[in-house]
């Protein structure tokens, strides 16, 4: 098998991925998984794909990730490996779709508007 690569994005985190047949190891900025994302729940968001599929000591990943806070990355990183996955295998495209591991979540922050503190927070009104 040939290296795969795909793309995955949530609010301003972009996780850009290459999987390669392997022993299960996921390479993120040049450390590893569970160093990058100490808390367990992160890393099993992030290996909730290969889970699915039973695929977790199949393939190696190394990860370029940039941007956003770790929920954000971490979910990023979720989307590049479904759909590297789906790549590989498009048969599993049904199983991931179905757990909602293929939709790339399009809610970001809302910019900010003149004359206004924050996005829709407005200044506190005065009467006199």
């Amino acid at each position: 098998m040939e290296v795969v690569n795909a793309l995955g994005r949530r609010k301003s985190a972009i996780a850009r991925i290459f999987v390669t047949e392997g022993t299960g190891k996921i390479t993120i900025n040049k450390r590893d998984l569970a160093e990058y994302f100490p808390s367990s729940i992160l890393q099993y968001v992030v290996k909730q794909p290969l889970e699915k599929l039973g695929v977790a000591e199949k393939y190696d990943i190394k990860v370029n990730l940039c941007g956003g806070g770790f929920t954000g990355q971490s979910q990023a990183l979720r989307l590049a490996i479904a759909r590297a996955l789906v790549k590989i295998n498009p048969e599993d495209k049904a199983a991931l779709r179905a757990e909602g591991f293929m939709t790339r979540d399009p809610r970001a922050v809302e910019r900010k508007k003149p004359g206004r503190p924050k996005a829709r927070r407005r200044f506190q009104f005065s009467k006199r």
